[in-house]
């Protein structure tokens, strides 16, 4: 009987384990979506600084019994432009959201807001994005949702519209209240 070399049969085998992986990887639910590591811990540090012309946020402002939105934007920021108008509706419904505004100008920033309207309580301003490493940003517009105690509860990536928007964050924010 002849017999085989163990050459001809692992690249087999190598390709078929990897295909299983990836294949594995792109069934699992949200895959496209990055793990935040901030998930169930308490809210992570806020600049000293507010935009000009607002109020400044603290860490104490998670902390007051209600459920916070933390929304991290920039003027310069096209999806950040295109989700203000839903930031702007959900503040209309009562909402407490707050705003971390990173790698900006203060008078871009500070004139975008008095321009197009201050959907935020509270604002932060984080001109070299130091704060946006600690809560994990990768890029604008990312959305938080903080429990009453200040946990955070989810992440959201991209801006707050269309049907993703619906489908996905407005649940999350349900549940949050209905904790």
């Amino acid at each position: 009987m002849a017999k085989i070399s163990p050459l001809l049969v692992l690249p087999p085998l190598i390709f078929a384990g990897l295909a299983g992986l990836f294949f594995a990887g792109m069934m699992r639910d949200n895959a496209g979506e990055i793990p935040s590591t901030i998930i169930g811990q308490q809210a992570p540090s806020v600049p000293e600084a507010a935009v000009p012309g607002t109020t400044q946020l603290t860490l104490e402002d998670f902390s007051t019994g209600e459920v916070t939105i933390v929304n991290f934007w920039a003027s310069w920021c096209p999806p950040c432009r295109a989700e203000h108008p839903t930031l702007l509706a959900l503040q209309e419904q009562g909402y407490r959201i707050a705003g971390l505004n990173f790698r900006d100008a203060e008078d871009d920033a500070s004139n975008y807001l008095q321009k197009d309207g201050n959907p935020f309580f509270a604002t932060g301003f984080d001109p070299r994005g130091r704060t946006a490493i600690d809560w994990g940003v990768t890029a604008p517009p990312e959305t938080f949702i903080l429990g009453p105690d200040g946990t955070v509860l989810n992440r959201y990536i991209g801006p707050l519209v269309g049907s993703d928007y619906e489908q996905r964050f407005l649940p999350m924010l349900e549940a949050a209240l209905a904790e």
